[in-house]
């Protein structure tokens, strides 16, 4: 079978990123320990189907400081988000398991949301802002953020390799586990994992 130029420059992108990501998920070096270890695999247990595929890093992970373009204006970065845990979604409006999983993150910020808790969406990649506001008209979600990586610096940085790619921040604002692909992130057991992390790091906790 033939493959054209732009096949194999896909092909090789995609390996690079994929090696990428295999970097981003090995220990860091000197990472704080954060909530790790016994407490993780506490979290892991409780998990079941598809949420199985979420990974709890051996220690937490600094993130990239990439500003990203803020829905209404401006700019933002990751460390916005510190003092909660955030639920930091990268996807695209081309990207069919982004239709099916954007639903229940809406869900999730809707039942959780607030100063403890918050779903963050950022597009990454080609994502005019007008399909992205048919993308989430269509799908009936109207409380996330349309934030964008237009230029996929946030996403190369943080080796987001193929979409989606779901990260969980700690109060912090350090990785702390990763999801590969879509999830049922609306799922009691989801749900349940999210309000022990948020209950067990809550300030005066722990």
């Amino acid at each position: 079978m033939r493959l054209n130029l732009s096949a194999l420059l896909y092909i090789a992108a995609g390996a690079c990123a994929i090696g990428a990501a295999a970097l981003y998920l090995m220990p860091a070096d000197n990472a704080d320990g954060g909530t790790g270890g016994a407490a993780h695999s506490e979290l892991a247990a409780m998990l079941d189907d598809d949420m199985k595929k979420l990974v709890f890093h051996s220690s937490s992970k600094p993130v990239t400081k990439t500003a990203f373009e803020a829905d209404g204006g401006g700019t933002g970065t990751l460390a916005d988000f510190k003092g909660k845990i955030a639920l930091v979604n990268f996807w695209a409006t081309w990207c069919a398991p982004c239709r099916k999983e954007m639903p229940m993150l809406a869900e999730l910020q809707t039942e959780l949301g607030g100063g403890d808790f918050e779903v963050v969406t950022i597009a990454t990649g080609r994502n005019p802002p007008q399909a992205m506001k048919d993308f989430f008209a269509e799908i009936g979600v109207d409380n996330l953020p349309l934030h964008r990586d237009p230029k996929q610096q946030m996403a190369r940085e943080m080796g987001v390799a193929g979409l989606p790619v779901t990260l969980i921040l700690d109060r912090d604002g350090r990785e702390v586990a990763r999801m590969l692909g879509d999830a049922h992130w609306s799922s009691d057991s989801a749900k349940a994992m999210l309000r022990k992390i948020i209950t067990d790091t809550a300030p005066g906790e722990g």
